[in-house]
């Protein structure tokens, strides 16, 4: 293979393993924040245990986060050079304050780790953890608006020769992408790993351990997730509307719509035969034209407007649909979980009921999966939407092979070693063991 296949593959490699990693460090901080700012208003134990507990988990995903996104930067360098020739004065600015945020995020997680009981007042090392927060919310924002530039990239002007003059790093920071990929990448971290939580707890209750502990970590998390979940679905209306102004082919690509129309509906599933005619799919009339525009009547700019060679993959249909039905999904058991909670106490434990929630965990991970898959794919053939196609950003340099086959053997050290550290972290360490340890009887 050609060293520009071998660098997409690399980098599609290393984002798919650092999206896992990176979504947890930035959702996890937040649940910790509840659980131990809840478990002092309620003077409960149980909730501030969670805290520590999930603290302890959150820790060694930020060292494996760490090495992961230290490698895309090097790629970024390595197997990108043109691109960052091109640009990588003018997105700097963002690349640095992602940093300084990771920084901010560490410091307050050491300061967090080691004053737990060192305060009279808890209150004082619960509002430790906000800083955490903002940290690794921040993170997530600044590398988000570098990729929300390659979508619609602003802050400069062109020459003929294709240099880049006029440099507005703010303007490129806070381009029209931005809003919308901000909000759905935070909002989907944080529904994702409300689900992982009650996925480790409904995990022990199906295996037998019936404890109170568990129970509250699942109500704490669905509540949150439902909420998370409702405003990731948002998130992605705003991020529908932005692609039908904004990136017109994207979401045509992932729509299959392929003529200018109004009252364009919404094709869900199908496939597509030899005439590009769509076969077998659901059609809900208008739907299309209200996710684009917000009204029904709205005219919604087809695929063949565009130029072929300009055209992303069509197969993102499949995974604009995945997003949908495994966001629909989660709102679904979330919401099921809270009403069988709220009408009858024992139908909301039941065994099918906690497998629905387990399953959620995975499934929220695919769909992060997917949206970033989607993201990158929806681009192309771009790597900076209409300045410069990725076939034209990639090294020339040969041995990209020798890099993938170390990167890989890399990432799966580190996913077994990171995997291996957490369940002999927790194995043998129940809630009941450590509530008796620290001499507190319920």
């Amino acid at each position: 293979m050609d060293p520009a296949t071998l660098s997409r593959i690399l980098t599609a490699e290393t984002l798919a393993f650092h999206i896992i990693w990176a979504t947890i460090g930035v959702g996890v901080p937040i649940f910790i924040c509840i659980a131990e700012g809840w478990g002092i208003y309620k003077k409960d134990p149980h909730y501030i245990l969670m805290a520590r507990r999930w603290t302890r988990g959150f820790v060694i995903t930020v060292a494996v986060g760490v090495v992961t996104g230290t490698s895309i930067g090097l790629m970024l360098s390595l197997l990108w050079p043109q691109f960052m020739q091109l640009v990588g004065h003018l997105i700097s600015l963002p690349l640095f304050l992602e940093t300084f945020a990771f920084f901010f995020e560490a410091i307050f997680l050491g300061i967090y780790l080691y004053t737990w009981d060192r305060f009279k007042k808890p209150v004082y090392h619960w509002l430790t953890s906000i800083p955490i927060i903002i940290g690794s919310s921040l993170s997530a924002v600044f590398i988000t608006t570098v990729n929300a530039f390659m979508n619609t990239p602003a802050g400069f002007e062109m020459t003929k020769e294709g240099e880049l003059t006029n440099l507005r790093p703010l303007e490129a920071m806070f381009n029209p992408a931005a809003p919308s990929k901000i909000a759905h990448v935070l909002s989907s971290a944080y529904v994702t790993c409300a689900f992982l939580l009650a996925a480790i707890a409904a995990y022990h209750l199906l295996k037998g351990k019936r404890n109170v502990y568990f129970k509250k970590a699942i109500k704490l998390t669905m509540v949150s997730g439902l909420v998370m979940a409702l405003l990731t679905a948002v998130a992605g209306d705003l991020s529908g509307k932005f692609l039908a102004e904004h990136v017109p082919e994207k979401l045509a690509a992932a729509e299959w719509h392929f003529e200018t129309q109004k009252e364009a509906p919404l094709i869900l599933g199908g496939y597509l035969d030899e005439n590009q005619e769509v076969q077998g799919a659901i059609k809900i009339p208008f739907a299309l034209s209200i996710l684009g525009k917000g009204h029904p009547n709205a005219e919604i700019t087809g695929l063949n407007e565009f130029p072929e060679d300009e055209r992303p993959p069509l197969y993102i249909h499949y995974l604009f649909d995945g997003m949908v039905a495994i966001g629909t999904y989660l709102i679904l058991i979330s919401a099921l979980f809270l009403i069988l909670l709220w009408r009858k106490k024992k139908a909301a434990w039941n065994p099918w009921i906690l497998r629905g929630i387990l399953i959620g965990a995975p499934l929220s991970f695919a769909a992060i999966e997917m949206g970033w898959i989607y993201a990158e794919v929806g681009r192309q053939p771009w790597i900076i939407r209409g300045i410069m196609k990725v076939e034209h950003a990639a090294t020339t340099a040969d041995h990209v092979g020798v890099l993938l086959f170390l990167f890989s053997l890399l990432y799966i050290a580190l996913a077994v070693i990171a995997t291996s550290v957490l369940i002999r972290l927790f194995r043998n360490n129940s809630p009941e063991q450590e509530l008796e340890e620290r001499g507190i009887i319920l």
